[in-house]
């Protein structure tokens, strides 16, 4: 009796063991849900927070979005008026070149008439010097025939001069005739 008495004892240090045992790890799981469960609050404030966040950075992003759509379309409308305006431009340079390279064939000509128009300039200097060698020596010529012309002018009024002395002369012997034959007769 004495040794079934001691084997109940026995049984029962173990099941008071058991549940020291079990109230430890009871506490143990309790001490664990409670920083698990407040894990779990934070984590859940922490990600209703992360929430939040996001949800306003959408907010955010959509808005920046919305800018640069609106910044996009104006910056499309600025690069199609910049491509009418580049395209205006080659058009302007196309023409430019069309006549400049008319521009260039006139200078070409006009630089070569110029030069022929030099040459003409020589020729006529050349000749407008023979000229002037020339009508220095017809003035010379007509300046010795001004004083030949005067000569014979002095020499044709000595000659009237002398015809009228001849002319009174023959008048005078014409009236000394008409008295001689007057006495004749």
């Amino acid at each position: 009796f004495k040794q079934r008495l001691t084997g109940q004892q026995q049984e029962i240090n173990n099941l008071i063991q058991r549940k020291n045992a079990v109230d430890e790890e009871n506490a143990h799981l309790k001490n664990e849900f409670s920083n698990l469960n407040q894990k779990f609050k934070d984590k859940s404030q922490e990600l209703k927070d992360t929430e939040e966040c996001a949800h306003k950075k959408e907010e955010q992003n959509k808005l920046v979005i919305k800018n640069l759509e609106e910044e996009n379309k104006g910056l499309n409308t600025c690069c199609a008026d910049l491509l009418n305006d580049l395209e205006k431009l080659r058009k302007q340079e196309a023409q430019w070149e069309t006549e400049k390279s008319g521009n260039d064939a006139r200078i070409k000509n006009l630089e070569t008439d110029l030069a022929e128009a030099r040459e003409q300039m020589k020729e006529l200097r050349s000749i407008c010097s023979n000229l002037s060698s020339q009508v220095a020596v017809k003035q010379e010529e007509l300046s010795q025939k001004d004083c030949d012309v005067i000569s014979s002018k002095k020499e044709l009024q000595e000659l009237q001069n002398l015809y009228r002395q001849n002319i009174e002369h023959t008048a005078q012997q014409a009236e000394l005739i008409k008295q001689l034959q007057a006495l004749n007769t």
